[in-house]
């Protein structure tokens, strides 16, 4: 199940990678590859992390409203 949070997190990020790759066609030297290595790829597996947590916490609580709602119908 994806939240749509975790969807436009994605989107987001999908963005970003697409500038990033147009700003690097016009910088390619070690200030633009030092950027890249301290900031692009910490934030692409950051994302990529959150991303998996949302997904995983939208599976529970979908699952806890099903539960809920069952439970809920025996009373």
């Amino acid at each position: 199940m994806s939240s749509a949070g975790a969807s436009r997190l994605r989107y987001a990020m999908k963005t970003l990678n697409a500038q990033w790759e147009t700003a690097k066609e016009g910088w390619s030297d070690q200030v633009r590859r030092d950027f890249e290595q301290r900031q692009i790829a910490p934030l692409e597996i950051q994302t990529e992390t959150t991303i998996r947590a949302m997904d995983q916490l939208g599976e529970i609580l979908a699952r806890m409203k099903r539960e809920c709602g069952d439970a809920a119908s025996l009373d």
